[in-house]
């Protein structure tokens, strides 16, 4: 059955993100992915994870300045020495906390302006160097009513980015709720996808509660990802509708 990830930015946000961790590992989740590591020393997560005995399933490269509404910097075309940076950062972190699959944003593309040979560029550099570290890259298209702007949308749009990098190091990281909200036709797209797809994350629509709160059929959905053979992690990356552990009964029946 799925293996899900506790995605830390949006579950048991009640808590200090260092306390998360416990939460995570008390609710019965054996791994853990968020946005960013970046604001920790890498040994201190490195702690938390083994006190808890989690696994560091995904986190994503730094994404620029999300404060003021950055959400990520790989599209950019000025920006290509600091994502160069960024992605050594990255490799420390992932080194520090055994991740294996690291994710890059594209970013919000710069009005007039389509810079995918930009894209295309840094997803190839950064594939590369992951790598040569046993890291896997994916890259993660994103619903346009959520977040304006953003460069990659559906499934299309991120494939033609990952064959334009021309590497074999670079996965889709294929969002259940985002690609609802773009496209549907999840199950086909997943199952003709799944050599693809290197990492999974799920929240319902409308409102990105948890499944069972919307129009997606997770049971159905999840039980395919686990028969056509899919073995990555699962990410649960929702708002809780009536607190974390209480939404958490939907997972009773696939462990």
């Amino acid at each position: 059955m799925p293996k899900f990830s506790a995605n830390l930015s949006m579950l048991f946000c009640e808590h200090a993100f260092p306390d998360r961790f416990a939460a995570a590992a008390r609710a019965g989740f054996t791994a853990v992915e968020y946005v960013s590591p970046y604001d920790h020393p890498p040994q201190r997560i490195a702690d938390l994870l083994a006190d808890n005995t989690l696994t560091q399933a995904l986190f994503n490269l730094p994404a620029g300045d999300w404060a003021r509404g950055e959400r990520g910097i790989a599209c950019l075309p000025d920006r290509v020495d600091e994502f160069r940076r960024s992605v050594e950062t990255a490799i420390v972190y992932a080194r520090a906390l055994n991740c294996k699959t690291v994710n890059c944003l594209a970013g919000i593309h710069p009005k007039g302006a389509r810079p995918f040979k930009t894209l295309a560029n840094n997803l190839a550099y950064a594939s590369q160097a992951l790598k040569a570290e046993g890291i896997l890259l994916v890259t993660e298209p994103i619903n346009h009513f959520d977040m304006p702007g953003y460069f990659l949308n559906t499934s299309r749009d991120g494939l033609d980015a990952i064959d334009a990098a021309e590497t074999d190091n670079l996965k889709l990281q294929y969002d259940i709720y985002h690609m609802q909200r773009m496209q549907g036709r999840l199950a086909e797209t997943m199952e003709r996808l799944l050599p693809r797809i290197g990492h999974v994350q799920i929240a319902d629509t409308p409102g990105r509660h948890e499944p069972g709160t919307g129009e997606i059929n997770y049971g159905f959905l999840l039980r395919l990802l686990d028969r056509i053979g899919y073995d990555g992690y699962v990410g649960c990356e929702y708002h809780p509708l009536a607190g974390t552990v209480e939404g958490l009964g939907w997972m009773k029946e696939f462990r």
